[in-house]
């Protein structure tokens, strides 16, 4: 056990010196795993930004369904237990008459007019049942359910749908795929081009020592042991540059809400994708530290395994 610590621990220095040595080396396949890291950590943070902002839109559509005067108690709990039961719906509420007119008059508190008009008058407006949906767009299911003749029947007006809203949704919905889409395309072409850069990093990086590999393989070196030190280097490469591309995330957070004291950039809410990134900051840097090491070891891992097998053909 402890001649295996020993060994290990060669390996690893052995790996830091190389990254060290081989410093000029290392730039251009750090910047492309920076770019590469990067990506992937705004795609994430994007996501769960555009997926915010379509539940906060989401939880302030409401069908407003408008009973007529004369339905009965019984009619209406009886409609009121039908729409719970909908697979689609996510709660239900109900105004009475007063309800109704204090809710308008709240909502027009700065429109005299329409006061005025109110007042004049007996209390003009339905009892009124609220129906949030689960899923915008399974709303059809509702609309069919309220266009039923026994329940149609029930109602003063045709149903209130706020369908503004919902083509924000729409919007926002439609942004995400195409923002998703655009991200894993960029992320897998960058993954190729850093792996490439790495590859021949390390080829370069094995050229430069043949002579001390050759003198290794000589004395009974292991494979392993070889090889450590070209993976152990690249893994230097991975944790630098997941370390640097969460440095300008972060660096990109605190401009925009400071000097240029955004809140948003187009749909994209800037003051909670910086509360995301700083609530989950310990989960994105384990992800890009992952994502970094896998890169990196893994296209060491097939230059060396490439060069060890040319040299154990000859």
């Amino acid at each position: 056990m402890r001649r295996k610590t020993i060994t290990f621990s060669r390996i690893v220095e052995a790996g830091m010196i190389n990254f060290v040595r081989n410093a000029s080396l290392a730039i251009a396949a750090m910047a492309v795993m920076v770019v590469t890291l990067t990506i992937v950590l705004f795609s994430i943070i994007t996501s769960a930004t555009f997926s915010n902002t379509i539940n906060q839109i989401t939880d302030k559509i409401d069908i407003s369904v408008y009973l007529n005067d004369s339905i009965t108690p019984a009619q209406k709990d009886g409609l009121l237990t039908q729409l719970r039961q909908l697979p689609n719906v996510k709660s239900v509420s109900y105004l009475s008459k007063e309800d109704a007119l204090k809710r308008y008059i709240d909502k027009n508190k700065g429109n005299q007019d329409l006061l005025s008009a109110v007042n004049e008058t007996s209390n003009p407006l339905p009892a009124t049942i609220l129906i949030k949906p689960r899923d915008l767009n399974k709303i059809q299911d509702i609309k069919n359910f309220l266009t039923k003749k026994d329940v149609a029947a029930l109602q003063s007006n045709e149903p209130s749908y706020s369908g503004d809203r919902k083509a924000a949704i729409d919007k926002i919905t439609h942004a995400t795929n195409i923002l998703r889409q655009g991200g894993i395309g960029a992320v897998i072409i960058f993954t190729i081009i850093s792996a490439l850069i790495i590859f021949n990093t390390i080829q370069m990086a094995i050229f430069n020592r043949r002579d001390e590999i050759q003198i290794m393989r000589l004395l009974g070196a292991s494979t392993w042991y070889i090889r450590g030190p070209f993976v152990v280097e690249s893994i230097i490469y991975g944790i630098l540059s997941a370390i640097i591309s969460i440095l300008l995330v972060n660096a990109a957070f605190a401009a925009s809400s400071g000097a240029l004291q955004a809140s948003s950039l187009g749909l994209l809410d800037i003051q909670y994708a910086s509360t995301y990134f700083t609530s989950n900051f310990l989960w994105l840097l384990t992800l890009q530290l992952a994502v970094g090491i896998v890169i990196g070891a893994a296209s060491s891992v097939i230059a060396t395994r490439r060069y060890l097998k040319f040299k154990t053909s000859k």
